[in-house]
């Protein structure tokens, strides 16, 4: 799903001595590399032949040893859990992160990348009905504009008045599919961050359920090691460029996935969690961007029109919470605690 994570304002607490424009530098340096991250994951899907299903396995699985190693030894005492919160963090790793995966890689697989990030931007949405139905929580007016905003610039994204014909079907279902899983994983992130665990070791714990997902259900020894072995096109614009497969894959783990998590989180020390997703959501933005330059990828007039009302729905969902959170829970949360998630987690 969309690569740039999305923090709940419930998650926003004080900090210490703020450099705003150190914070925004860190931000836009994560968008950038998660927007990057969607063209090479395309390149990948395209020219490797790798399945979005054993994309979504490297992934997990490569981010799972890094974050592991790394809170092993930085935090080793954040790992510990009890039985009943395995379980919890079984189905955070398995739907929230395994499930975004493998969604948002079939989705930019089969649509063009700035129309599969819009869609799937839909998540705050999803996240703020949640709150409204499902736990009563009281949210702001806005969040019914918003509603009819998203709606209204997704049509126009899908062109619904012509069927969605010109769109794959899969897709667009895809990418819903990953929306929904990247609400659940923010409401599973957000409750777990809520009852004291650190943003690290979730996602380490997280990260590794979903590694040990695909280990089961696609099992390593039949990885297709002849998919990966060598060199492939860049396609697009740069067709006539090759790059080895792994040096690719690398980027995917390290430079998509781990390093703009650590940047994100580092930004929040610095800007609200609350304007820091805002600026996040240029992602779709910027993808579509990189994928025009890189792969050729042309959005028609009215579907840019569209994905920008889409984002401005989302921005008025993903505040519409903020008015009525509990500022008693302000004191118990750490800095870490801002960050419900990365997409790619989106991490």
């Amino acid at each position: 799903m969309a690569d740039a994570p999305f923090a709940p304002p419930a998650l926003e607490s004080k900090r210490p001595v703020p450099r705003p424009a150190l914070g925004y530098a860190l931000v836009w340096s994560a968008v950038i590399l998660w927007s990057l991250n969607a063209v090479i994951s395309k390149v990948v899907l395209d020219s490797a032949g790798l399945s979005s299903m054993r994309l979504a396995e490297v992934r997990a699985t490569g981010a799972a040893l890094i974050l592991v190693v790394g809170v092993a030894i930085l935090r080793r005492a954040s790992l510990r859990t009890t039985r009943k919160e395995l379980a919890f963090l079984a189905l955070f790793g398995i739907f929230g992160l395994a499930f975004v995966q493998l969604f948002y890689f079939v989705g930019i697989q089969r649509l063009d990348i700035g129309i599969a990030l819009v869609i799937q931007y839909l998540a705050p949405v999803f996240v703020a009905l949640w709150a409204r139905f499902y736990v009563h929580e009281p949210v702001r007016r806005r969040l019914w504009l918003a509603i009819a905003l998203s709606l209204l610039g997704l049509s126009l994204v899908v062109e619904l008045w012509g069927g969605g014909s010109s769109l794959d079907g899969i897709g667009v279902l895809a990418c819903l599919a990953a929306a929904v899983a990247y609400a659940g994983y923010v409401l599973m992130a957000e409750h777990s961050l809520e009852g004291g665990r650190d943003v690290y070791s979730l996602l380490a714990w997280g990260f590794s359920f979903a590694a040990l997902f695909w280990a089961v259900f696609q099992p390593w020894w039949s990885f297709p090691v002849e998919d990966v072995d060598g060199s492939v096109s860049l396609l697009g614009r740069f067709d006539d460029v090759s790059a080895p497969v792994w040096l690719l894959l690398a980027y995917l783990v390290v430079l998509g996935t781990v390093v703009p998590f650590i940047i994100f989180v580092s930004a929040l020390h610095h800007v609200p969690a609350t304007r820091v997703t805002i600026v996040a959501m240029l992602e779709p933005v910027l993808a579509a961007v990189f994928a025009w330059v890189w792969l050729g990828e042309e959005l028609a007039a009215v579907q840019i029109a569209g994905g920008l009302i889409v984002l401005a729905g989302v921005v008025l969902a993903q505040t519409a919470r903020e008015e009525h959170r509990d500022e008693s829970h302000e004191d118990r949360r750490t800095m870490q605690g801002d960050l419900a998630i990365s997409a790619d987690p989106r991490a």
